[in-house]
């Protein structure tokens, strides 16, 4: 059953105010709307989230190796000036999208790629990228020329092995240059323009491969370009908006174009240039722009690759669709951006969670219920989303029974697109923040029953790269998923729900006030502590 096909929730059909402020969505656009990767690397810079590497580093593992610590330990993006054995001026950015160290930006980097300010928490981002759709779409602009097509190769010119593409990890099966570029492609009719990431493999000078799942838009227009027994033209656009691979990593419904999309929430038409060799637009801002044809019937070995769960497992190296290269163009002095994906946190939780819990939080919104907040933690790698209710739900709705809401409510989300992503869902009321991990943890742990508090969902199409799936059920792309039910029981009295025992809970607002104004000057405490 498709999510457009469930009923809505009964009774609350009125989008519910989030109790999490957040940034008017009016009055950044224009003026914070990055229009291509080096204004928002200038914006970096200013923020001291860029480290410019001038050492000349090797393709091989080290680019890889330095952009995992990073992620690790917190670090700025690191930009790759001089990679062995590239031409002078060819350079590397990696994890464009991780989380800082530095206090007040730990997100600053996400923030600032979809428009809001670099101290903007992860629950406003969300909730911005969630109403993304409210606004009216504005499509691209096309303009006639771009910086990207300064550079111009095709046919036999082409040499993708020039490009300064790592080999990421250490047991990788190749040298992936897609790891947060945009896969271009059209519906055969012209209806749908779907941007997308996917993960693509080179191959040698003039192919690639890569995953071209059934569940995910590329894969399902190039269904269509396969039953009319034609290849499918692409374009991948490497670096560019940093806007754009949060909405070509979000799960948008069936046949939404992303860059209309794309226009509305920032404002402003997102410009783009036509390719050289096929019938496609690919944004004017592209650092690289690799064209050709996703073949009908060829196949190669691609993988394994460490993904997002966390693991890289050697058996994983299957035959996977081949991409034939007709054109490559590039801007002067081009940069490639790269994610060594893996353990928790990079760009899949970052880019990738956020937009399955937006896409969430809109279609629950939009279908009246009663949530408050959607989150996919990050350290849990996209394996858990975090649900918040109103402590009114069952006044506002036609469920009298906590676990007949969670199991509602998890028919519901495991219809939508972002909810074929996560395996388990944990709702609870929203005294807790789903954004921090440790309330999280807490709250899973004390409020969801070890024997009735997990509802079972068998049988579910599920991503293949989780990591707990067994090998039939990769196969099949199904699996077993749960929701946490983490509400209050049923036959409990009111004076049975247990109260969160924490400073926000249990004293005056003004004995608070007294105490955090006081922190420093009445009791002594250093002004920075934090734990």
């Amino acid at each position: 059953m498709t999510a457009e096909k469930l009923p809505m929730c009964p009774i609350e059909q009125n989008p519910v105010a989030t109790n999490v402020a957040v940034p008017p969505l009016q009055g950044f656009r224009s003026s914070r709307h990055l229009s291509s990767l080096r204004q928002y690397l200038d914006a970096l810079r200013d923020l001291g989230e860029l480290q410019e590497i001038a050492h000349e580093v090797d393709w091989n593992l080290e680019i890889g190796a330095v952009t995992r610590r990073c992620y690790e330990t917190g670090a700025a993006a690191p930009l790759f000036g001089r990679v062995k054995g590239a031409e002078p001026g060819f350079r590397v950015l990696g994890a464009p999208a991780g989380l800082s160290a530095r206090p007040g930006q730990r997100f600053a980097r996400i923030a600032v790629s979809v428009g809001l300010p670099p101290g903007a928490t992860a629950l406003e981002i969300v909730e911005a990228l969630s109403r993304a759709e409210d606004n009216p779409p504005i499509p691209p602009r096309v303009v006639e020329d771009a910086p990207c097509k300064r550079n111009v190769f095709t046919g036999d010119a082409v040499d993708l092995m020039r490009l300064p593409t790592p080999l990421i990890h250490d047991g990788d099966g190749g040298r992936y240059i897609n790891t947060w570029g945009t896969i271009v492609a059209r519906s055969p009719d012209g209806a749908w323009t779907n941007w997308s990431i996917a993960r693509i493999m080179l191959r040698d000078r003039n192919t690639m491969v890569g995953i071209v799942s059934p569940q995910k838009h590329v894969g399902r227009v190039h269904a269509m370009w396969k039953a009319i027994g034609k290849p499918m033209p692409f374009a991948l656009s490497l670096g560019q908006d940093p806007v754009v691979p949060f909405f070509a990593g979000m799960p948008l419904r069936d046949g939404i174009s992303e860059g209309p999309v794309i226009g509305g929430y920032v404002g402003e038409p997102i410009e783009v240039v036509r390719c050289e060799t096929v019938d496609l637009d690919v944004p004017a801002s592209s650092e690289i722009v690799i064209e050709g044809h996703l073949t009908l019937d060829e196949m190669d070995a691609e993988g394994p690759m460490a993904e997002y769960p966390g693991y890289i497992v050697p058996s994983s190296r299957k035959l996977r669709p081949l991409y034939r290269v007709s054109a490559m163009t590039y801007r002067d002095d081009p940069i490639l951006p790269i994610v060594a994906a893996g353990y928790p946190p990079e760009e899949n939780h970052t880019c990738w969670g956020i937009g399955i819990a937006a896409t969430v939080l809109a279609e629950l919104r939009k279908n009246g219920w009663p949530v408050t907040a959607c989150f996919v933690p990050f350290e849990a790698a996209c394996h858990l989303l975090v649900v918040t209710v109103s402590g009114n739900w069952k006044r506002r709705t036609a469920h009298t029974n906590a676990a007949d809401f969670a199991r509602a409510l998890g028919d519901y989300v495991f219809s939508l697109r972002g909810g074929q992503v996560v395996p388990r869902i944990f709702v609870v009321l929203d005294d807790v923040d789903p954004s921090n991990p440790a309330d999280v943890l807490w709250a899973m742990v004390t409020r969801v029953h070890p024997g009735d508090g997990e509802i079972m969902f068998p049988t579910l199409s599920a991503n293949p790269l989780n990591a707990f799936m067994r090998g039939n059920e990769k196969a099949a792309m199904f699996t077993t998923k749960a929701v946490l039910n983490g509400l209050p029981r049923d036959d409990w009295a009111a004076d049975q729900v247990p109260v969160r025992a924490d400073f926000a809970t249990l004293y005056p607002e003004e004995l608070k006030r007294k105490v955090l104004a006081g922190w420093t000057t009445l009791y002594g405490f250093p002004g920075d502590m934090c734990i």
